[in-house]
C-alpha cells in the first residue's frame, strides 16, 4: 500500500510541476510568420446542397472572393440546380436579409458565370427556358479543363 502511494505521489510530482519556474513561459504573442504569396487566380465552386443556408455560406464566400480581386465560376447540381430555375422557392437569410438567389444574382451582375449541371435540366424534367436569364448548362469538357487551370480551387458545397 505505502509503495503505491509513494508511486501515486511521484507520478503527480512528475506529471504537476510544484514550482512556477518548472513550466515552460507561455508566449503572449504569435510568432511572426512570413506573409505566404497568394498564388490563387480564383475559385471554382460547386453547390449541390439543398440546404438554403449551405448555398448561402457558398455564394457568401463567392462574394468575398470577388471582392478580393479573384475569379469565381460556379456550377449547380443536384438539388442546388433548382437555385437556377426561374420560379424557385425562396428562403430569406439573416443577416443579409438576402435569398441564395439573391445573391448569386448579385453574383452574376459581377460577371461571375453561372451553370447547371448537364444532368440537371433532363432528370428534373425542366428544360434551359425554365433557367434564370444568364444560367447555361455547363460542358464537361470545358469544365473538366476549368478545374485543371492553374491557380484555380476548387470548393464543393
Amino acid at each position: 500500500m505505502k509503495k503505491n502511494i509513494a508511486a501515486m505521489a511521484l507520478l503527480a510530482a512528475l506529471l504537476f510541476p510544484l514550482s512556477v519556474g518548472a513550466m515552460e513561459p507561455v508566449p503572449t504573442k504569435a510568432p511572426k510568420t512570413e506573409a505566404v504569396p497568394d498564388n490563387t487566380k480564383g475559385l471554382f465552386v460547386v453547390i449541390a446542397d439543398a440546404d438554403p443556408m449551405t448555398q448561402m455560406m457558398a455564394l457568401v464566400l463567392a462574394k468575398e472572393t470577388v471582392l478580393q480581386g479573384k475569379s469565381v465560376q460556379i456550377l449547380l447540381c443536384g438539388p442546388a440546380g433548382d437555385l437556377a430555375l426561374q420560379k424557385s422557392r425562396e428562403v430569406m437569410m439573416k443577416p443579409l436579409n438576402k435569398s441564395p438567389q439573391m445573391l448569386m444574382g448579385d453574383l452574376m451582375a459581377k460577371g461571375v458565370p453561372v451553370e447547371v449541371c448537364p444532368l440537371y435540366l433532363p432528370n428534373r424534367g425542366k428544360t434551359e427556358a425554365d433557367l434564370i436569364k444568364g444560367v447555361t448548362v455547363a460542358k464537361p469538357p470545358v469544365i473538366a479543363q476549368k478545374l485543371r487551370a492553374e491557380g484555380i480551387r476548387l470548393f464543393t458545397f
